[in-house]
């Protein structure tokens, strides 16, 4: 199958475009939060692979929300077009507050101009149940995303990132968000230090029977100045190489239900803090090189999907 857009799978631009009928663009923003595995709830280290800004080296910059939405906007020219915007609360776990300060700042957010909507990533051990009303809330009035890190399903993995829940945590808040018709997206990361390829399809295999609505397929990389750095280093695993790496993203596509919009296939590491692998800057020629492999296979999203796995 070949959507509208050209591409051999359901892409989010595509998506964005079937729902606002024009180009959509997120800003990502920091909202001044911490995480329960940074403030010593869990942990005070932080997930493995997180940078010092907690995955959010791109956020436009200003004090307030509404300054970061305003730079954002400037950041780049979308030649002649005028886009709407997606404000995406990225920094660290974005609803780990008071239920009062996050609709402060959810509010702050949908009160700017050509704000269509906002994006909210966070951890699935982070919702309980005011916040869950008030994702509700948010919900019924205009277009909410909430992104959930998964990254993996395998125990080995989970205890070696040090992300500080178990699966049957994440399906949970799957479900929770679910009964409230919120769109949800979940992030997977390949590459991961000794998992083989069987085992990230597994991941794929394990989303596909959630009701979930998207997926980001993020590619490990390592930056500076994080615990991933050191192990690295010490030669305890290596980075998957460009072919390996879209190899096996084309495998996920195939194995991925229909559905489902594809946010990400790549990574976008801090150019002057990764380490590796550093054919990651090269993103056009990274997504480049999946499209023309997808062609070169005669394949699609879905193509092995079978609605009964298990």
């Amino acid at each position: 199958m070949i959507y509208a857009d050209g591409k051999r799978y359901y892409s989010l631009n595509y998506a964005y475009r079937e729902r606002f009928h024009k180009k959509t663009v997120k800003i990502s923003l920091d909202g001044g939060f911490t995480c329960p595995n940074r403030d010593g709830t869990l942990d005070t280290r932080g997930c493995i692979f997180c940078s010092a800004k907690g995955s959010g080296d791109f956020t436009a910059k200003g004090n307030t929300i509404v300054e970061q939405i305003e730079n954002g906007k400037k950041l780049q020219k979308w030649q002649g077009q005028s886009p709407c915007y997606i404000a995406y609360f990225q920094s660290f776990t974005n609803t780990y507050a008071p239920v009062l300060k996050l609709k402060s700042l959810y509010e702050q957010a949908l009160s700017c101009n050509d704000i269509v909507g906002i994006s909210i990533a966070t951890r699935p051990d982070c919702l309980g149940e005011d916040i869950l009303f008030l994702l509700h809330e948010i919900n019924q009035k205009t277009y909410l995303c909430v992104e959930l890190g998964l990254q993996t399903i395998h125990d080995f993995s989970i205890k070696f990132i040090r992300r500080g829940y178990q699966n049957d945590v994440f399906e949970k808040a799957v479900y929770q968000l679910s009964q409230y018709n919120i769109e949800i997206v979940v992030h997977i990361i390949l590459g991961l230090p000794h998992e083989t390829k069987q085992h990230m399809l597994s991941t794929i295999h394990y989303i596909n029977q959630l009701p979930i609505n998207g997926v980001k397929l993020q590619l490990l990389y390592v930056l500076k100045d994080t615990d991933l750095a050191e192990y690295y280093h010490s030669g305890y695993f290596s980075t998957l190489s460009l072919t390996e790496y879209v190899d096996i993203v084309c495998d996920c596509i195939e194995y991925l239900r229909p559905d489902i919009v594809i946010h990400r296939l790549t990574g976008d590491g801090d150019s002057e803090k990764l380490i590796a692998p550093l054919w990651s800057k090269q993103k056009r020629l990274v997504l480049n090189t999946i499209h023309k492999t997808l062609k070169q296979r005669n394949s699609f999203q879905g193509k092995k999907y079978q609605s009964n796995e298990k």
